[in-house]
């Protein structure tokens, strides 16, 4: 049993939780400060992580049996738990319903809009999976899915949208988009052999580089722009310049005739950030509210 769940946590990746997880957090604490001047329970914080867990569970999930044939193909991939035969589609299909039951047992919990808009994320989840079939934006509709997490935190809280929130998701969508754009690198020539679409398949990696590094300038434009249309100061400054000199250094150390340091630049660099952002965030709401 022990053995099988850590097939599971392996195929769902779940260390790379910790990319959204802060944001959605984050989401949570910016909404109910700016609407209701006060941080969020620890219930709502639960059923966010109850919601998290469900949401990602299922993407993933998705994901590995959609493309349970590309992997199989692709030497960086072929040892996954589908391919690899250590876990079977009706097992997966199987763990990704009990996530998505998850998903909804924590939003009615939540607010009635989360329950409303859960429909939109699960279309989104199942439609990423597809996008690299017919298209180099693949990227951004990765981003546009995965960042409901933090726009879902400030709907959990407020049972709303503002302006507010929806900067606050187009900065993540941008962040993850092009971080993903970086990972994509390294399976540039794989995806041409095989006719998927991507940015470095379709531009080059050198140019996709340069489309990431604009990206996340837009990441670091949308992070500054919160600073001004809410009550957020100067520690939550210093989270936006700390991040910002991550993302510098994600750049660097990633080049088109040398990726050795894309794992360090794609997972190690971006982990830090959310946990950056998450915390100087926390921080300086806490003393807007004491």
């Amino acid at each position: 049993m022990w053995r099988k769940t850590k097939i599971f946590l392996e195929m769902i990746k779940i260390e790379h939780t910790l990319f959204a997880l802060p944001f959605a957090f984050m989401g949570a604490l910016l909404g109910s400060v700016v609407v209701f001047g006060s941080l969020p329970s620890w219930g709502q914080i639960g059923w966010i992580l109850l919601a998290m867990v469900g949401a990602r569970s299922a993407a993933m999930g998705l994901n590995r049996v959609i493309d349970k044939v590309i992997d199989a193909k692709n030497p960086r991939t072929a040892m996954r738990a589908i391919p690899a035969g250590l876990i079977s589609s009706k097992e997966a299909i199987l763990f990704i319903i009990i996530s998505f039951v998850l998903l909804f047992v924590a939003a009615v919990n939540l607010s009635p809009l989360c329950v409303k808009l859960m429909p939109i994320a699960v279309v989104l989840l199942v439609f990423y999976s597809y996008t690299k079939r017919f298209t180099w934006t693949c990227h951004w509709f990765l981003g546009l899915t995965v960042a409901l997490a933090p726009l879902g935190g400030w709907v959990a809280v407020t049972n709303g949208v503002s302006w507010t929130a929806i900067v606050f998701y187009v900065t993540i969508v941008f962040w993850l988009a092009g971080f993903d754009i970086i990972y994509a690198c390294q399976d540039a020539e794989f995806d041409k052999q095989e006719g998927l679409h991507s940015v470095p398949s379709r531009f080059g990696i050198a140019k996709a580089l340069k489309i990431a590094r604009w990206c996340h300038i837009v990441t670091g434009s949308g992070f500054v722009a919160l600073y001004f249309m809410t009550e957020l100061s100067w520690f939550y400054l210093l989270g936006i310049i700390i991040s910002i000199a991550l993302l510098l250094y994600e750049h660097l150390i990633v080049k088109p005739e040398d990726m050795r340091r894309l794992q360090t630049a794609f997972f190690t660099m971006n982990s830090l950030l959310s946990s950056v952002m998450l915390v100087f965030t926390l921080i300086d709401l806490a003393v807007l509210v004491s």
